[in-house]
C-alpha cells in the first residue's frame, strides 16, 4: 500500500519540502523587520509588539526608559512592546528624580 511500490525500480523516494512562506525571514531580521520571536532577530535585536505585528527592535542600553511589568502577562497587553534591557542591566526606578515627584519612570540601570 505503501508509495514506494507505485516508484519505479531504483529511483530514491525523497521527502517533499515544503517552501517557507515568503513572509518568513530566511536571514536574521535587521531593525524593522517583521519576525516571530527574537531568534529571527539579529544580535542586539528583540523581537517585540509593534501595533497588530511584531517587528525586530534594539535591546535597551543602560538610560533609556524602559517598561516593568508589575504583573505577570502583562507585556502581552500592549501595543507598543520595548526590548528588554542589554545584559547587566535592569529595570529599576529611576533615582534622580525630585523627592515631590511622583513619576514611576524606569530607565536600565547597571546592577
Amino acid at each position: 500500500h505503501g508509495a514506494a511500490e507505485l516508484e519505479e525500480p531504483g529511483t530514491e523516494v525523497l521527502p517533499r519540502r515544503t517552501p517557507a512562506p515568503a513572509w518568513i525571514p530566511t536571514a536574521k531580521g535587521e531593525e524593522g523587520d517583521l519576525c516571530l520571536r527574537s531568534s529571527d532577530c539579529a544580535a542586539g535585536l528583540c523581537c517585540a509588539r509593534h501595533f497588530w505585528s511584531k517587528m525586530c527592535k534594539p535591546v535597551l542600553r543602560e538610560g533609556q526608559v524602559c517598561t516593568r511589568h508589575r504583573r505577570k502577562g502583562s507585556h502581552g497587553l500592549e501595543i507598543f512592546q520595548r526590548c528588554h534591557c542589554a545584559e547587566g542591566l535592569a529595570c529599576r526606578l529611576q533615582r534622580e528624580l525630585g523627592p515631590g515627584d511622583a513619576s514611576r519612570l524606569h530607565t536600565c540601570q547597571r546592577h
